[in-house]
């Protein structure tokens, strides 16, 4: 078990993707007294207009506000930008746009990040699967530059993937459709095997190496993404029925590079890192 108090740096693409994948963790190291830190790489910009938006104010300022909010929910002592812009999905004319994440200089991006850490003094450093969980251009930006950050860090920090696992995916897209939730039907045509960029979802419960059941703490998860609710997708996983989100979202799933096969079901900050 790791004693110290240690400072925990959770990389994420958009204002809202910790909601989804890391909140619970977040919620947990903060509770034990660990100084957790959150660093969104882009400002979500082409992400939903609001209905109430406010003259002069912009989504991305929008979704700045939601990501404080959350923050202050998940216990995060700091939120800070590595300030680029959305890429958009697969296919979108903006992925060609000037400063969007996906088409920045890796070097340069990493360095920024990399400064971060060292700023920090990160012990410990979360980023995304290979895939970047579906396939998202910024997602796969994102575990590229993670990936060259941790390597260019003065202290080089511990280093684990938040994923998803394909095979419990299936079951809750089964279940979604099942209990009618919109955008999970055959025919609005979505594949749990197929992501953004045609790559299956997530990472198969074989390739795992930690599950983090989230217990209570699912319940700060479920606040901590309600504070993104302008986005269409947030608001579809909370109109899912409160008896359903811990199946759905009570466990987080990492992978940790180098570590011997076998998922463990455990909080991984309670195990020493390998080598």
């Amino acid at each position: 078990m790791i004693e110290k108090v240690s400072t925990i740096v959770f990389v994420h693409a958009h204002p809202d993707d910790e909601g989804t994948n890391t909140a619970g963790s977040m919620v947990r190291a903060s509770r034990e007294g660990h100084r957790v830190v959150v660093v969104y790489c882009t400002d979500g910009d082409p992400g939903d207009v609001p209905d109430d938006l406010e003259p002069g104010e912009t989504v991305a300022s929008r979704r700045r506000g939601e990501a404080e909010a959350s923050a202050a929910i998940t216990g995060t002592a700091r939120v800070a930008w590595l300030g680029y812009a959305d890429s958009g999905m697969t296919g979108w004319a903006r992925n060609d746009a000037e400063g969007v994440f996906s088409r920045a200089d890796i070097d340069e991006a990493a360095r920024r990040l990399a400064d971060l850490f060292d700023d920090e003094a990160a012990d410990a450093v979360v980023g995304y699967d290979w895939h970047g969980g579906y396939g998202h251009p910024d997602h796969i930006m994102l575990h590229r530059t993670t990936i060259a950050a941790v390597e260019l860090a003065a202290k080089r920090p511990r280093y684990l993937e938040v994923t998803m696992n394909r095979d419990l995916m299936r079951q809750l897209f089964a279940l979604a459709a099942e209990i009618g939730m919109e955008g999970f039907s055959d025919e609005d045509g979505f594949d749990p095997d197929t992501g953004d960029d045609g790559n299956p979802i997530g990472t198969p419960e074989t390739e795992l190496h930690w599950a983090v059941d989230l217990g209570d703490d699912v319940i700060a998860k479920r606040e901590a993404l309600a504070c993104h609710a302008s986005q269409t997708d947030v608001k579809q996983l909370l109109a899912m029925p409160a008896e359903y989100f811990p199946f759905a979202f009570g466990t987080e799933h990492y992978i940790e590079p180098g570590r011997p096969p076998g998922m463990v079901r455990g909080w991984w900050l309670d195990h020493p890192p390998t080598g």
